[in-house]
C-alpha cells in the first residue's frame, strides 16, 4: 500500500514521483541484480518518504546511479521535502553539506549500504513551497552556486521530453549519464512518468558488461555527450547488434556536424533514430531537439523549442555576430525559480521568467535555431558548464593573478608575472574548482597578459598564444613525480601513486582504471598484490573499477592510528597459479618431486589475461600496439638469454635463439624443446594480433566476446586430437597441440553467465583427459584440470600477507624463471635438490631484475600510452606520477 504525498496536506509535491504506483507490476528497474516493478518501488519509495516524515527538511543525497539513490530521491520528490543532488564522491558531498548545512545526508556507506544521517528533525533553513529540486551549474564539486528548480519544473520537464521522444512503457533507456547532472535526471525522470524501465547501471559505454546488460535488457535508448560518441567510436559500436535500440540522444555539448551526420546515417541503416538536443541545468536539463527526419539536412542545428516552451533572439548591442544573430533566450515552464548562492536564497520563490542563454544563435529560413557562439565566458567541456571567473576568484585567493578561458576541449589559465614555481599544483588546484579531469587544464606563463583597448584582457588573443607553436607549458620536476589525486582520502592517494609506479603514467586519478591507463598482464602482479595489501582485499573486478570505488574491506583508522594487522588475505587466482606453476615446473625437472602440467596450466593464464588486458576496448590500432608491445618484452628478454645460452656452447641450436625451433628445428634431442613453452607463447600473441588487426575480425571480437574465443577452442581441438605427433613423442609441447589451452584461458575471462562458465568447465574435463599420449600421466592431467577450473570458478584465493608477497615475487618473474632455471639446477641437483631449486628462483629473479631495467631504456619497449579514458561513467583520466617500471612487468610475460 502506497501513502498519498504532498497535496492533501498542502505541501506541493512531484505529480509524476507520486503517480509510481499506477504504473502497477510493468518494470522499472533493470540492475546487474535483477529487475523492480513500479508498485515494488512504489512501496520502497513510500517506506523512505514516511522516515523523511511530513515535515519538509533539506536532504541532500549523493546521486549514484542506484536503486537506493533513486528510492530516495523519488521520495523526497513524492513527499516534497527538497533535494540538493551532489556528485556521488566525498568531497562534493563534504563542501555542499559544508554550503548548506543540509538537515538529511543520503549517501552510501563504506559497506555498500546507503545511510540516511538525520542530522535534525527540525528544518534549519526557510525553504520556499515551491522548491523541488538544487543542482550545480557547472558539476563543480565544491561551487556553492546552485540551480532552485521548483516541482513544476521537474514535471514539465518530464511531459515534454517524453512528448518530443515519443516515449513508451516498452522503452527502456540506460542511465549512460551519472544520475547528478541534469540530462541524465532527465532521462530518468522522463521515462518514470511514461512508466518506462530504466536500466540502472554506472557502467561505462566503454566497458562490454554495459553491452551485455543492455543486450539482455533490451534496451531501446540511451543518452550522451559528445565524449560519449568519442568511446562508442572506440568500441566498435558501428558493429554492434542492438536489435531492440530505437534511439540515441545527444546533448551536454556541441557534437560536430559532420559526426552527428555519420551518427544519423549508422542509425537510418541500423533502424534507430538519432535526437539532436540543447539544454541548460537553468532550464531543467533541456529547451530544444532536431528530429531525426531533418537532422540529414540540418546537422549545424538544434533544432525547435521542447513541446512547452519557446526560443527567440535578442540583438546583441552593435550585432558584433552579423545579421539576424544574437543572444538565445528561452521561456518555457521548466525555467528556473533563479540560483542560489547561500542558504538564505532557499526561501526565494521566483526571480527568473526567461533563461538568458549566453548562447548566441540565428533562426534559419527553415525555422530552425543555430549556436554560432557564446556571449558570457562560460565554457562547456566534456557536457560541463564552466564558469572561469570562479576559477580566477579562487585562484586570486592563492595568491595567483589568471585569466582563465578555453574552448570546448580544455580550461586554459593563463598566469602571469613571476612563473609559479610548481605548476603541477596550480592545475590540480584549477581542476579541483571547476570539476575538470587534470588533463583538460592547460596553464600557460605569459610575460605580459594579452589586452584590449579597453584595457581587459584579450581572451581571443591569451586562446591564440596557447596553441601557437612550442606555447607547451614546461613539465618541473615536481610535475612529473606528483601524484594527482582530486578528492581527499589517504587510501585513494595511496592507491593512485601505485598505479603510477608500477604502471610508469603520468596521468593517474582517482577515476582512472588499471585497464584504461594500458595495465596488462605484464603489471598485474605487482599491482593486485599493491591493491590488496592497501585494501585488505581484492576484489574480483579490480582492473575495470574506478581508484575511487577501490576502498578498504574495514573502515579507515583514525588519524594517527596504525591500522589493525589482518591475518587472513586475499590473493588473485592467477597470481597464485603462476607462483605454483612456476615452483613445480623447476621442482619436477630437477627432479626434486614429481608433479608436472604448471606450464599447461600457464598457458590457460595467458590466455586468461590475454582477454582482460589486451581486448579492452580501445580502438583496433591501439590495442595492435598494446599486442605488439607486449609481444616485445616476452621476445626480447628470451631471445637475449637463450641466445647467450648458444653462443656459449650449452647444447642448443641457433633456431633455439630465435624461437624458431618449433617450426624448424631439427626435433632430434628432448633438450631442443626447453623452451616450447616460450615460442608458444610468442606464436599465439604475433598470431592473435595480426588476426585481430583485421578490422572484420576485430568488429566480430568485440560483438561475441565470448563466442569468439569458444570458436577458437572448436579450432584449438582439431589440431588437440587430430595432428600427428611428429617423431618426439612429446606432441603435448608443439604450439598447434596446445593452443586450445590458451584459448580456454581467454574463454574463461569472458565468462560471464553461469552456463559460459558450465560449458568452459565441460570442455576442460572432457578435452584434457589423454593430452600427454603417455600411460601414468593421471597426476599431470589433474593438475591441469584442477589449475584451470581454479581460474574458471575462483577470482581469488584466501592467503596471507607473507605468502601474498612470496607468491609476487616469483610469479612476477616466473618468465625469467622459466628461462634460467635449465643452466642453473644441473649443476646443483646432484648435490641438494633442494638447493637447486632455491637457486633457480634466486637467479631467475635477479635476471629478471636485470632485463626489466635495460627494457626500460629501449623507447620502443616502453609501456604504450593508453588512449582509453578511465572515468566514470565516461570522463577522461588527467595527469599524475611516473617513476618507471617494476619487475613484474617482465614477469608477468608468462600470462600473455
Amino acid at each position: 500500500m502506497t501513502l498519498s504525498f504532498g497535496q492533501p496536506n498542502g505541501v506541493a509535491s512531484v505529480p509524476f514521483a507520486r503517480a509510481l504506483a499506477t504504473h502497477g507490476d510493468r518494470t522499472a528497474l533493470i540492475t546487474s541484480a535483477g529487475e523492480v516493478s513500479y508498485r515494488e518501488l512504489a512501496e520502497r519509495v513510500t517506506a523512505v518518504a514516511e522516515r523523511l516524515g511530513p515535515r519538509r527538511r533539506l536532504v541532500l543525497l549523493a546521486g549514484a546511479n542506484t536503486a537506493d539513490a533513486l528510492v530516495v530521491h523519488l521520495a523526497a520528490l513524492a513527499a516534497g521535502h527538497p533535494v540538493l543532488l551532489a556528485p556521488d564522491s566525498g568531497s562534493a558531498v563534504e563542501s555542499l553539506t559544508a554550503a548548506y548545512d543540509p538537515d538529511v545526508v543520503a549517501r552510501p556507506a563504506d559497506d555498500g549500504t546507503w545511510h540516511l544521517d538525520e542530522r535534525r528533525a527540525v528544518p534549519a533553513h526557510e525553504l520556499h513551497p515551491d522548491l523541488a529540486l538544487l543542482l550545480s551549474t557547472s558539476g563543480s564539486t565544491g561551487s556553492p552556486k546552485l540551480v532552485r528548480l521548483s516541482h513544476a519544473n521537474l514535471q514539465a520537464n518530464a511531459e515534454s521530453i517524453s512528448s518530443c521522444l515519443d516515449i513508451r512503457e516498452d522503452d527502456r533507456a540506460a542511465t549512460t549519464l551519472p544520475m547528478h547532472y541534469c540530462y541524465g535526471l532527465s532521462v530518468v525522470h522522463s521515462h518514470l512518468l511514461r512508466g518506462a524501465g530504466l536500466i540502472l547501471t554506472d557502467l561505462s559505454v566503454a566497458d562490454p558488461r554495459f553491452w551485455d546488460l543492455f543486450r539482455s535488457a533490451r534496451g531501446t535508448s540511451f543518452a550522451g555527450v559528445p565524449h560519449t560518441f568519442d568511446l562508442l567510436d572506440r568500441v566498435g559500436f558501428a558493429a554492434m547488434r542492438l536489435p531492440h535500440l530505437r534511439y540515441v540522444t545527444q546533448a551536454g555539448g556541441r557534437l560536430a556536424p559532420e559526426r552527428v551526420a555519420s551518427y544519423a546515417d549508422l542509425g537510418r541503416r541500423a533502424g534507430w533514430d538519432l535526437f539532436v538536443m540543447y539544454g541548460q541545468t537553468e532550464a531543467t536539463a533541456r529547451m530544444a531537439y532536431l528530429p531525426p527526419q531533418l537532422v540529414f539536412a540540418h546537422p549545424r542545428s538544434i533544432g525547435v523549442p521542447v513541446p512547452g516552451g519557446s526560443l527567440r533572439i535578442e540583438p546583441l548591442p552593435g550585432d558584433p555576430a552579423g545579421p539576424g544573430a544574437g543572444e538565445l533566450v528561452y521561456r518555457g515552464p521548466n525555467v528556473m525559480l533563479g540560483y542560489a548562492r547561500t542558504p538564505a536564497d532557499l526561501r526565494l520563490g521566483r526571480t527568473v521568467d526567461e533563461l538568458r542563454t549566453g548562447d548566441i544563435a540565428r533562426r534559419t529560413d527553415s525555422g530552425l535555431y543555430e549556436v554560432i557562439g557564446r556571449s558570457s565566458r562560460f565554457l562547456k567541456i566534456l557536457g560541463l558548464r564552466i564558469d572561469p571567473e570562479r576559477v580566477e576568484s579562487v585562484l586570486e585567493g592563492h595568491g595567483i593573478t589568471a585569466c582563465c578561458t578555453g574552448d570546448d576541449e580544455r580550461l586554459i589559465v593563463a598566469v602571469t608575472g613571476p612563473r609559479p614555481r610548481d605548476l603541477a599544483q596550480l592545475r590540480r588546484l584549477a581542476a579541483g574548482v571547476s570539476g575538470l579531469p587534470v588533463h583538460t587544464v592547460h596553464v600557460r606563463h605569459f610575460a605580459e597578459l594579452p589586452r584590449l583597448a579597453t584595457g581587459k584582457p584579450d581572451y581571443r588573443a591569451v586562446r591564440r598564444q596557447a596553441r601557437a607553436p612550442g606555447s607547451s607549458e614546461p613539465a618541473t620536476t615536481r610535475e612529473t613525480t606528483a601524484v594527482v589525486v582530486t578528492t581527499a582520502g589517504t587510501v585513494t592517494t595511496a592507491l593512485c601513486r601505485h598505479y603510477a609506479e608500477v604502471l610508469g603514467r603520468t596521468d593517474v586519478t582517482e577515476d582512472s582504471t588499471f585497464v584504461g591507463l594500458g595495465g596488462d598482464s605484464l603489471s598485474y602482479v605487482e599491482m593486485s598484490l599493491r591493491i590488496e595489501r592497501a585494501l585488505g582485499r581484492l576484489p574480483a573486478d579490480w582492473h575495470t573499477r574506478p581508484i575511487r570505488e577501490l576502498r578498504p574491506a574495514d573502515p579507515l583508522p583514525r588519524p594517527g592510528t596504525r591500522p589493525a594487522a589482518r591475518r587472513i588475505r586475499t590473493l588473485e587466482t592467477g597470481v597464485a597459479l603462476r607462483a605454483v606453476a612456476i615452483v613445480l615446473i623447476v621442482g619436477s625437472h630437477i627432479p626434486l618431486f614429481a608433479v608436472q602440467g604448471g606450464a599447461h596450466v600457464l598457458l590457460g593464464i595467458a590466455g586468461f589475461n590475454f582477454a582482460r588486458f589486451h581486448l579492452t576496448s580501445a580502438p583496433r590500432r591501439e590495442r595492435a600496439r598494446h599486442a605488439w608491445h607486449s609481444i616485445a618484452r616476452i621476445a626480447l628478454p628470451s631471445v637475449a638469454w637463450i641466445s647467450l645460452v648458444v653462443f656459449l656452447g650449452r647444447g642448443y641450436d641457433p633456431e633455439n635463439a630465435v624461437l624458431l625451433n618449433s617450426v624448424i628445428g631439427s626435433h632430434e634431442g628432448r633438450q631442443e624443446w626447453h623452451y616450447w613453452f616460450v615460442e608458444a607463447l610468442v606464436y599465439f600473441l604475433v598470431a592473435l594480433a595480426v588476426c585481430l588487426a583485421v578490422p572484420a575480425l576485430d568488429r566480430t571480437e568485440r560483438r561475441f566476446p565470448f563466442a569468439f574465443p569458444a570458436a577458437l577452442i572448436g579450432v584449438g581441438l582439431v589440431t588437440r586430437y587430430n595432428l600427428p605427433g611428429f617423431d618426439l613423442r612429446v606432441p603435448h609441447l608443439t604450439p598447434v597441440v596446445v593452443f586450445w589451452l590458451f584459448a580456454l584461458g581467454w574463454a574463461a575471462a569472458k565468462a560471464s553467465t553461469l552456463r559460459h562458465r558450465l560449458l568452459v568447465t565441460t570442455t576442460v574435463l572432457a578435452s584434457v583427459p589423454g593430452l600427454f599420449h603417455l600411460p601414468g600421466q593421471s597426476q599431470r592431467e589433474a593438475v591441469v584440470i584442477s589449475g584451470l577450473l581454479l581460474l574458471v570458478w575462483f577470482p581469488v584465493l584466501p592467503s596471507t600477507r607473507t605468502l601474498n608477497r612470496a607468491a609476487g615475487l616469483l610469479a612476477g618473474s616466473s618468465l625469467s624463471i622459466y628461462l634460467t632455471h635449465w643452466q642453473v639446477y644441473p649443476h646443483l641437483k646432484d648435490h641438494s635438490p633442494v638447493l637447486a631449486l632455491c637457486a633457480s628462483l634466486v637467479i631467475g629473479i635477479a635476471y629478471a631484475t636485470v632485463a626489466t631495467r635495460l627494457m626500460r631504456r629501449l623507447p620502443f619497449a616502453r609501456r604504450p600510452a593508453a588512449k582509453e579514458p578511465a572515468t566514470g561513467p565516461d570522463a577522461p583520466a588527467a595527469p599524475g606520477t611516473v617513476t618507471g617500471t617494476t619487475r613484474g612487468d617482465l614477469g608477468g610475460a608468462l600470462a600473455g
